[in-house]
């Protein structure tokens, strides 16, 4: 299949261009606007070309999203098929398409799930704050449990609620003063502990210091906990192993929710269905995006364990039900796909290819990566890895960001994007990887390739200056 269908690249650019000056870029008024922007006019597999014609391998599949690859026809065509069908019709009744959807994921998730549905990430990570919060008052009516715990440097999203449970405060600190209902604890970010200690001797301090903010605050006051697996945003930091069962120890010992945010790591990411399965351990909330659909139309779910979902029921008097309405949630047609995209998945086994593949693709950074001395450390799961940039490994010192900047733009330059952490002045100095499942061996090697040579283009610059 053709990457493109655009015959004549200038003359598509120019009219693309010109629209463009309509669009809110997301990036609203960066000065970074005034140069030239990439348009993109087609994709397949883990490749996206522009409107010059020029082919990318997309490491980033799109914004960690598109898990099952690009340029799936056979999505288009059950889109449509819906769309003549049902193309819409509120949550004041159910439609097929979603009903199949919730069971495809109560049965990932070994049974035992509701599944609520919305349109993104934030929006499914602050429901589940609102369903914590009102499962509380029905099940601790004596208590004020309003307070969720969460992670310096995470992230959760971007309405008011979610960046302030988010901990990367370059991006909250635009819209402060928040309401102080989230209370920040240290991060397993284990190559640069918050606390200055050591795995494993650390004892695994960071999910101890959980139980003692817990304590610290009042666990009459606390709600839940949210984690996400795999912290993605702040550079790849993967938990020691111990990390979320003692987590969840502390989230019974108190009667707790534990709310997990897979938004990324979900669906096959990290080579198993979620990220929380590496650890064993079960989930009260879950926030579902991204992966869910491969980014081919809009829908995400928060997912509750029967015990919370129970909590709810009751007659209309009562007013026991979640005072939640989305318009769009568990829209037929984004359901339909979704539903579709879940089977490629199980189909063609992209959970276990993201971990024999991102085995490959691991050991092959390491072998290239580490002969340069600004290689810090290399780590993740399955297609979801960070590689952080420093001046010297005895210091650890984070590599200069306009260097680190200067790596990603190399590796555009020749044919590759690939992302940077957003973790802001402590944690930026991080290339993330996050690759469709369906990437080949070949597509690693150059990855691993351009990488190998951006980095010693690098090393060249601070040689020189």
């Amino acid at each position: 299949m053709s990457l493109t269908n655009q015959p004549d690249p200038e003359a598509r650019r120019k009219v693309v261009e010109q629209d463009l000056n309509n669009v809110l870029h997301p990036l609203l008024q960066h000065k970074a606007l005034e140069q030239k922007q990439m348009v993109v006019t087609g994709a397949q597999g883990s490749t996206i070309v522009d409107a010059d014609g020029t082919t990318y391998l997309d490491a980033m599949a799109g914004l960690w999203c598109v898990n099952i690859g690009y340029g799936r026809t056979e999505l288009a065509q059950i889109a449509a098929e819906q769309m003549q069908a049902i193309a819409y019709y509120p949550h004041t009744a159910m439609n097929l398409p979603a009903a199949q959807l919730g069971e495809q994921i109560n049965t990932l998730m070994g049974g035992d799930y509701h599944t609520y549905f919305v349109n993104s990430g934030s929006e499914a990570n602050e429901a589940g704050f609102k369903i914590a919060r009102q499962y509380a008052k029905h099940e601790f009516p004596g208590d004020f449990r309003f307070k969720t715990i969460s992670r310096y440097y995470a992230y959760h999203g971007t309405t008011l609620a979610t960046l302030a449970a988010g901990g990367m405060g370059d991006r909250k600190v635009k819209f402060e003063p928040y309401a102080g209902e989230f209370v920040h604890v240290p991060a397993p970010t284990c190559y640069r502990c918050p606390l200055g200690l050591e795995y494993p001797s650390c004892g695994v301090a960071c999910a101890k210091a959980i139980e003692t903010t817990i304590l610290g605050e009042g666990p009459q006051t606390v709600a839940e906990v949210i984690v996400e697996p795999i912290m993605s945003g702040v550079g790849v930091a993967v938990p020691p192993d111990e990390y979320l069962p003692m987590v969840e120890a502390i989230c019974r010992k108190y009667d707790l929710l534990l709310h997990v945010d897979e938004v990324i790591n979900g669906f096959g990411r990290t080579g198993k269905m979620f990220g929380h399965q590496h650890y064993g351990v079960s989930p009260d909330i879950m926030a579902v995006a991204k992966g869910i659909v491969s980014a081919y139309l809009p829908i995400a779910a928060t997912v509750v364990k029967n015990h919370v979902f129970e909590s709810f029921l009751g007659e209309v008097a009562e007013s026991r039900q979640v005072m939640q309405v989305n318009t769009y949630g568990g829209h037929p047609v984004a359901a339909a796909v979704a539903v579709r995209n879940i089977e490629i998945m199980l189909e063609e086994k992209l959970p276990e290819r993201a971990a024999s593949m991102g085995a490959y693709l691991m050991e092959g950074l390491k072998a290239a990566l580490f002969r340069h001395h600004i290689t810090g450390d290399i780590r993740g799961k399955g297609l979801l890895l960070g590689i952080e940039l420093v001046t010297d490994r005895e210091s650890r010192t984070q590599l200069d960001g306009a260097l680190v900047g200067g790596v990603v733009d190399f590796c555009r330059a020749h044919g590759v994007i690939v992302g940077r952490s957003g973790g802001g002045a402590r944690h930026s100095n991080t290339i993330v990887l996050s690759p469709p499942l369906v990437i080949t061996r070949s597509e690693c090697d150059t990855l691993i390739e351009v990488l190998d040579q951006a980095l010693a283009a690098t090393v060249a610059k601070l040689a020189g200056a």
